[in-house]
């Protein structure tokens, strides 16, 4: 409490305790700065805070339409390509300035598309060709079948609906084709690592080049190369239009007859006269107009007595292979395109076992030094190691034409960094072309 002193002499008033009061006043004006600089500083980094966010949702925008825009470019190449052959060397597979840090409003995009007819078909592979695939195990492989089938029948090894239903969280089996490849993880024993092999992040350069469709090289000088995991080797989607590369109906050599062979394909009389006699029960596929006796050339004299049959060349065949079917249907299932499948695919097709191996890399080779890919199957007798006898095992599964295309999209903002990843497959057979799959965002 302050009191005041009279000073008897000069008669002033002195205030005592002046000095503690300012130094009370001095105390609170101090803690109303530290108040205050708090105060800015809680809002100042709020601010940046919520500017940050603001930044991340516009960035998040821009990558967004940059993925709309990069999976438009690729459908746009998609369709305008010619529809006769698709190979790798062609500008909807190998086009740096298109698919490859592309900018386009302060952020990137880059675009990878894979040809789904390159994939073997898991709605239509044989337990033989699932377990010639890396790290199958034939306790899968049946149950992938099991999966796929229509019945409540279990495999050698597989599991039918009482496994699934009698799980932890129980679910349902499909009896039924798969619809999508991830479904491929709802199937006992197939796990992420399998499917998604060591590329288990989208966003991520793909393990498999379209240049080659070969495992990435090691990384940090292991002995080992890249695992894509099955997601390389499988698809759901692939199928081929039962037309050749102009789009016409191709001739039906179990069920045409002379004329119509004639008329359709541009033979001889002779030589159609020959597939009708020789059809017996009916041809498996259209490799069996061949065998090891084939000539190689048409005979210098094709005049028709009536009653001559010249056997089909090997020239002959390798001009009708893309016109003729032993098929009755509009769309072949499953077909896996020559000129886009991985080594692994083709060991598959073939069997498995070194033979295979060393057929498929042959095959790769040969592919690469053709501008446009194999023009039909045919062609393949051109493969050193290739035997008419191992191209009759498996022409029925091979195309050298695709309809439907996975196209991945990676965008990443300049500044910001964020990433947006989409996914989207494709068919091109329609006009505009059909979506079959979307998925914005993809994160394995």
């Amino acid at each position: 409490m302050m009191r005041a002193a009279r000073n008897e002499t000069t008669g002033s008033v002195r205030i005592r305790g002046g000095r503690a009061n300012r130094g009370v006043v001095l105390v609170m004006v101090l803690w109303i700065v530290v108040l205050m600089t708090t105060t800015v500083a809680i809002v100042s980094r709020t601010g940046r805070l919520d500017m940050k966010m603001a930044t991340a949702a516009a960035d998040e925008v821009r990558c967004k339409w940059a993925c709309r825009a990069g999976t438009e470019v690729a459908i746009g190449l998609l369709n305008e390509d010619s529809r006769a052959t698709d190979s790798l060397s062609e500008l909807w597979s190998d086009n740096d300035e298109d698919y490859n840090d592309v900018p386009l409003e302060r952020c990137t995009y880059n675009v990878h598309v894979t040809d789904e007819a390159g994939k073997l078909n898991v709605n239509t592979a044989t337990r033989d060709q699932l377990m010639a695939l890396p790290y199958m195990e034939m306790p899968i492989a049946d149950a992938i079948l099991d999966w796929r089938d229509g019945d409540d029948n279990p495999g050698a090894e597989g599991a039918e609906a009482g496994y699934y239903e009698n799980l932890p969280f129980p679910y349902t089996i499909r009896n039924g084709p798969f619809r999508t490849i991830r479904e491929l993880l709802r199937v006992r024993g197939v796990t992420k690592d399998l499917l998604y092999g060591q590329e288990a992040d989208l966003g991520r350069q793909p393990a498999v080049t379209q240049a080659d469709r070969e495992p990435s090289p090691p990384i940090g000088g292991q002995d080992r190369r890249v695992d894509p995991g099955w997601i390389a080797y499988l698809t759901c989607y692939s199928y081929e239009k039962n037309v050749d590369a102009d789009g016409q109906n191709r001739v039906n050599i179990n069920q045409a007859d002379e004329q119509q062979l004639q008329n359709g394909l541009g033979i001889s009389a002779p030589q159609a006269r020959w597939i009708v006699q020789n059809r017996g029960g009916g041809y498996q596929n259209i490799a069996g107009l061949i065998n090891q006796n084939s000539p190689k050339e048409p005979p210098e004299d094709s005049r028709d007595d009536g009653n001559r049959a010249d056997p089909i060349d090997l020239q002959t065949f390798s001009s009708i292979a893309d016109k003729i079917t032993t098929s009755t249907d509009a769309t072949l299932q499953g077909t896996v395109n020559v000129n886009t499948a991985p080594k692994e695919v083709l060991v598959a097709l073939l069997g498995g076992g070194d033979q295979a191996e060393q057929i498929a890399e042959s095959i790769i080779v040969d592919r690469s030094g053709r501008l446009y890919g194999y023009q039909s199957i045919a062609d393949l007798l051109n493969v050193s190691s290739m035997t008419i006898d191992r191209l009759k095992s498996i022409a029925g599964l091979l195309t050298v034409r695709s309809n439907v295309f996975t196209v991945r999209c990676y965008a990443t903002a300049d500044v910001g960094g964020a990433t947006i990843q989409s996914e989207c497959v494709v068919d091109r057979s329609e006009t505009p072309c059909k979506i079959l799959y979307w998925y914005h965002g993809a994160n394995y």
